[in-house]
């Protein structure tokens, strides 16, 4: 038996508690960086970067080894008027100012926003009465999770993540790749300090609905930008009566992907019948 390769010196200081000499990647890596949240000198580095865009397959390996590495892949991308690459080159992560994902009750959050989402001032044209008419057939009441649909066989989920991840990078060769010391990508997500959300919710929050998806829906991160993230999917709604209570969770989630994105819940639905990636922007 093949002893595992070391995890490269590099990486150990992304386990400040001493765990990287359990933790191994065979994988090499290509130049790249840690990064260390700007403003907070002597503390811990919450991410590894590339310094230049994804080699072809990188991602996909990284995410097979992650059981190994303790380290989970992010395709990241940036504004693309932007020199710098903000926030991830930049520093601009603020690792200390979400609170825990364990913390939050996915459904709970989900109900929480979707009751702001009807009882707020609307912060779009359309009055609360358009609104209401667009979030039908649930109008003000929350429909609450929707059910768990078939489980995907095998090993789907990673399947079908680097899938994904081969997709992004074909039409954005130009994504760089951090690497997480985390259990999944939703944990990834409020490890490295992202705030792209922060108008909307607490990155904890956010984090906590992405791992009950990743239960319920074999969901995977495996794009972050600025304001954004795409998942990869593979227990999917297969019609639009299953695809509707799914809608109305993505809506709660991220109201734009419906209030900006499509005529009406039901619309929105229809789109996610057999959808392999789902993408969320905060406006």
């Amino acid at each position: 038996m093949v002893d595992p390769t070391p995890l490269p010196p590099t990486l150990h200081p992304l386990f400040p508690d001493g765990a990287a000499e359990h933790s191994s990647l065979a994988t090499p890596l290509p130049p790249g960086r840690l990064i260390t949240p700007a403003g907070s000198e002597g503390n811990a580095p919450v991410m590894w970067l590339s310094d230049g865009p994804t080699p072809t397959g990188l991602w996909e390996m990284l995410h097979r080894e992650h059981a190994r590495s303790g380290l989970w892949p992010l395709l990241l991308t940036h504004q693309a008027s932007d020199p710098d690459f903000r926030p991830w080159a930049t520093g601009e992560l603020a690792p200390g100012q979400s609170s825990a994902p364990d913390f939050h009750d996915p459904e709970a959050v989900l109900r929480g926003w979707w009751n702001s989402l009807v009882d707020g001032r609307p912060d779009h044209p359309q009055d609360a009465a358009q609104r209401l008419q667009m979030l039908e057939p649930y109008g003000p009441d929350w429909p609450g999770l929707a059910p768990t649909p078939r489980p995907a066989a095998g090993d789907a989920s990673a399947e079908a993540a680097d899938a994904v991840a081969g997709w992004l990078l074909h039409h954005d060769p130009k994504l760089r790749i951090g690497l997480v010391r985390a259990d999944s990508g939703a944990e990834a997500l409020a490890a490295c300090g992202w705030t792209g959300a922060a108008r909307h919710a607490d990155t904890g929050a956010i984090a906590a609905v992405l791992r009950g998806w990743e239960q319920q829906y074999g969901a995977r991160l495996v794009e972050v930008g600025p304001s954004g993230l795409r998942l990869s999917v593979t227990a999917r709604p297969d019609g639009l009566e299953e695809a509707l209570p799914v809608a109305a969770e993505h809506v709660a989630f991220c109201p734009d992907n419906v209030f900006r994105g499509t005529e009406s819940l039901t619309d929105y639905a229809e789109e996610l019948v057999e959808e392999k990636c789902w993408s969320f922007w905060w406006h």
